[in-house]
């Protein structure tokens, strides 16, 4: 019985989506279209005196998104390791206009760190905006060469876990405030690079950890989901884009990104993809996956490996 419904429904269902999505799509797209100019015009979010923790603010993107949010009037909560150049950002970020910021020394993969730098956020401010999971970390290799993978645990315990346990010890206040959170996943988290393969699949888990919780909190809380291509930032020096083979790849200014993930979640964006034209590589991957594959590996190991003058890890 159960394999008669399989059969019927392999029938039935691409033609009731064949039929629908002549019907649906139109409008939806339309819809969509009208929907998004609005946002970008009547209900865009003013972010001033909204409280919003960044992690990973100490450097890089992270540190950027702080300067777009400090210039819009945001308080600030600034979360990294490296607490002295956290004050630095601090610092400038005070200048930039923002009223008030908070430093804290935190590594977001110890769970008690997340959920005291969540506390002092309402002891201090008495209330939590936006959270902007950044933190990141990107070990490099050919996974037949890695020596011992589990030496890279803390990819996984950075680039996802620092986010879910900060996200687990916000949710009941940013249910109270109607506020968002802003993921930074990476373009890696769809279409893979070799030798990235532990970060890709860091990446690939937090897309779909938070596209599912999306669908628990509902409209309660705003989620948008950042993957960006290669950033011109500490994360990308000469020693990653040497291991890579990734030097040709343009890069995409911090400041520029920072500007766009920023706007982007005051309009509400569900998915945004830095640069904007990512977007059709993301289509090439949706619908031409094996031609991806073939030209990625091409790319980043076929030419490199005939090339005297390019290092490999």
């Amino acid at each position: 019985m159960k394999d008669v419904i399989h059969k019927n429904m392999n029938i039935l269902l691409p033609l009731l989506s064949t039929i629908l999505a002549a019907f649906i799509l139109p409008p939806f797209v339309l819809f969509k279209l009208v929907y998004s100019l609005l946002k970008r015009t009547l209900l865009i979010e003013d972010v001033a005196g909204k409280v919003v923790v960044i992690t990973g603010a100490s450097s890089g993107l992270g540190e950027h998104v702080a300067y777009e949010y400090a210039k819009r009037g945001a308080c600030l909560v600034l979360v990294a390791r490296r607490e002295d150049l956290l004050r630095v950002v601090a610092d400038k970020a005070k200048q930039l206009g923002s009223p008030d910021v908070l430093v804290v020394k935190a590594d977001v993969s110890n769970t008690a760190d997340c959920k005291n730098f969540v506390d002092q956020t309402i002891q201090h401010f008495h209330k939590l905006d936006h959270l902007v999971n950044n933190a990141g970390m990107a070990p490099v290799c050919m996974f037949e060469d890695y020596k011992d993978v589990c030496d890279h645990k803390s990819a996984m315990d950075v680039n996802f876990w620092g986010s879910v346990y900060s996200t687990q010890f916000a949710i009941p206040h940013l249910k109270q405030s109607k506020g968002k959170i802003i993921v930074i996943s990476s373009i890696l988290g769809w279409s893979s690079c070799p030798r990235l393969s532990i970060y890709c699949a860091t990446k690939a888990a937090l897309i779909s950890f938070f596209e599912t919780l999306r669908i628990e909190v509902g409209s309660e809380i705003g989620i948008s989901i950042v993957t960006p291509g290669m950033i011109g930032s500490e994360l990308t020096n000469d020693e990653f884009l040497s291991k890579t083979n990734a030097r040709f790849v343009p890069l995409e200014s911090v400041e520029g990104s920072a500007q766009a993930i920023v706007n982007g979640t005051r309009c509400g964006d569900r998915f945004l993809m830095v640069p904007a034209w990512l977007k059709w590589l993301y289509y090439w991957q949706m619908f031409c996956p094996e031609l991806m594959e073939w030209f990625s590996r091409l790319v980043f190991i076929t030419w490199p490996s005939q090339s005297p003058k390019t290092k490999t890890s």
